[in-house]
């Protein structure tokens, strides 16, 4: 079993997924984990480019709002590839189209309100923690 966790910096969970350069990604093994990795994204808002550059990315919705567009849904769909390894995605907030994506490509998306990335993994794994996804997405 294995988590990501979004993260600006490998100590706390970031509060925009989008915006999130790195993954913090712990492996499981019987309920504990066994190690864990940092691992640059490939795809988002400040992916680097080919390049190597970090830039953003223009997002034009449509009428279901933001993350909904054929353009979204490419750049989700290469996210979730990068997750392919991974069962559960944990973060602060994403955009909905973002979420429903994840979930369609068979994550477990997590929204919480946790800062620290240690106290997010010890909750996960008691089954404390609590998934804000109704009001975390945007």
């Amino acid at each position: 079993m294995k988590i990501a966790i979004v993260t600006m910096d490998g100590e706390t969970v970031s509060q925009h997924f989008g915006r999130s350069p790195y993954y913090k990604i712990y492996t499981f093994e019987e309920g504990d984990p066994v190690s864990a990795e940092m691992r640059r994204r490939g795809t988002g808002h400040f992916a680097p480019d080919a390049k190597g550059n970090e830039h953003a990315m223009n997002h034009h919705a449509d009428a279901r709002g933001h993350g909904y567009d054929e353009g979204a849904r490419m750049r989700h769909t290469m996210m979730a590839a990068e997750l392919r390894d991974c069962d559960v995605l944990i973060a602060g907030g994403m955009g909905r189209g973002a979420y429903e994506s994840f979930r369609r490509a068979g994550l477990e998306v997590i929204l919480t309100d946790l800062l620290d990335i240690n106290d997010v993994v010890n909750a996960w794994m008691r089954g404390e923690l609590n998934n804000l996804a109704a009001e975390r997405t945007h």
